[in-house]
């Protein structure tokens, strides 16, 4: 296993852009976990701050990865304001991480392999937490952002585009390898 091999099944799996990712060079920022608190999720989920949890014991857990790819999916908006084009983007790079995270998992199986999705987990229509333990383990992921990274700059430290012009948004995730 490479990392040019895990570019290329990250772009077959649907993904606009994918990108070596040093592990090394994340960042975990009390600020941006602290902006999780406006969010509707904070509190109420296992892949959630507070449950995922310390800013530090993020970090440390990051940090034990050698290498990463990082993934993203841009979509065309038709303005600024265009939430159905927004929407659709989110819907599709969801679509391209669980693919992408499955293939991952079923080619590299019993490799350590730690994934960070865009957004917070929505398998169940309600979460366990705090009462149960999460019902699929396996399945969930937190958010870079929940792990305190502040996605431009993180695409900055790795020379990654990250703003690809005017009426685009992108949705980022990376994938982390021991």
């Amino acid at each position: 296993m490479n990392t040019e091999q895990i570019i290329r099944m990250a772009l077959s799996s649907g993904f606009t852009h994918a990108a070596p990712f040093d592990p090394a060079l994340i960042d975990c920022k009390t600020q941006v976990r602290e902006m999780c608190e406006a969010c509707k999720a904070y509190g109420t989920s296992w892949v959630c701050p507070p449950a995922c949890g310390t800013i530090e014991e993020c970090s440390e857990r990051l940090h034990k990865y050698a290498r990463g790819v990082i993934v993203q999916t841009t979509g065309e908006l038709e303005d600024e304001f265009d939430g159905e084009g927004m929407m659709e983007a989110a819907v599709k790079h969801a679509e391209h991480f669980r693919d992408c995270y499955k293939l991952l998992r079923n080619t590299f199986e019993g490799v350590d392999m730690f994934a960070l999705g865009a957004g917070g987990c929505s398998k169940c229509q309600k979460c366990t937490y705090p009462d149960e333990l999460c019902r699929f383990p396996d399945a969930q992921q937190s958010s870079m952002e929940a792990y305190g990274m502040l996605i431009a700059e993180e695409c900055a430290k790795n020379n990654i585009t990250y703003y690809y012009g005017k009426n685009t948004l992108t949705y980022v995730s990376c994938f982390l390898f021991k």
